[in-house]
């Protein structure tokens, strides 16, 4: 027999509309100005995936970020003036900037690091290590279910 279950609709759309994501970013963006760090959540995005592997396109970034391409020129065109990025034509490839990491936006990785996994445990207080796996676990497979 299979159990009824009663979903909580509101929470249930909080989520799917973004509201904890907003929540979680409005967090991290109030908890990197108190730390001093001039960087929103999106740019943290952008700084992650190039610590991760400096030296990528455009559209690898808009892959790793999930944004498009419109938004990540917005935001490297920023971070550029932040003097966080700089893009530098490709060797092999003319029509494509590679974006790079300043000597400003490395020495950011160590603290904007610190900051957003205070964060992270700042939203997660409370949670068993049991309920954020099976919560981990889930979101994967609801994302895995609706991703192209």
């Amino acid at each position: 027999m299979t159990e009824e279950f009663n979903f909580d609709t509101r929470l249930i759309f909080a989520i799917l509309n973004g509201n904890v994501s907003a929540a979680i970013n409005q967090k991290l963006y109030n908890n990197f100005k108190q730390g001093n760090l001039n960087i929103n959540p999106e740019q943290w995005t952008v700084l992650l995936s190039l610590w991760e592997k400096d030296g990528v396109t455009q559209q690898e970034l808009c892959n790793e970020t999930s944004k498009d391409k419109p938004s990540m020129t917005r935001l490297i065109n920023n971070m550029e003036k932040m003097h966080l990025v700089v893009r530098i034509a490709s060797k092999t490839d003319k029509r494509y900037n590679m974006i790079y990491l300043t000597k400003n936006g490395r020495e950011l990785e160590e603290i904007a690091r610190f900051i957003a996994n205070r964060t992270l445990k700042e939203a997660l207080n409370g949670l068993s290590t049991d309920e954020l796996r099976i919560s981990q676990n889930v979101l994967r497979k609801i994302f895995s279910n609706i991703k192209d």
